[in-house]
């Protein structure tokens, strides 16, 4: 029949939404499986960076927590010659288990070479 549906086409459609639930029912069950701590820091620094309007240097450290994760990222604040007299930042950066920032401060300002002090 032109245009009809044919009681063949029906089942076939009735399979395919029967596998078509079960899928999606599996997929619930199934744990999220969690970002890789480097796809998490990606995210961060371009999100700091975007905030800052500074380039990163690189992190400084990264930990799990209970919401996600905790990023600190060294920030270049003021380039100065020599580069000895740069002006650097630690900032500290929250994000979730999925990658997105939560929030983030400044923690540290400090002269390149005395950073512990």
């Amino acid at each position: 029949m032109p245009g009809g549906r044919t009681a063949a086409d029906r089942r076939a459609d009735e399979v395919y939404d029967e596998d078509y639930d079960e899928r999606a029912e599996r997929s619930q069950r199934r744990p999220r499986e969690a970002l890789s701590p480097a796809t998490v820091t990606q995210a961060v620094l371009r999100d700091v960076a975007e905030l800052t309007g500074k380039q990163p240097s690189g992190v400084t450290a990264l930990e799990r927590d209970d919401d996600g994760w905790v990023v600190e990222v060294e920030v270049v604040e003021e380039r100065r010659v020599p580069s000895s007299g740069d002006i650097l930042s630690i900032y500290r950066a929250q994000a979730s288990a999925a990658g997105a920032l939560t929030g983030f401060r400044r923690v540290r300002r400090y002269q390149r070479g005395h950073g512990d002090d």
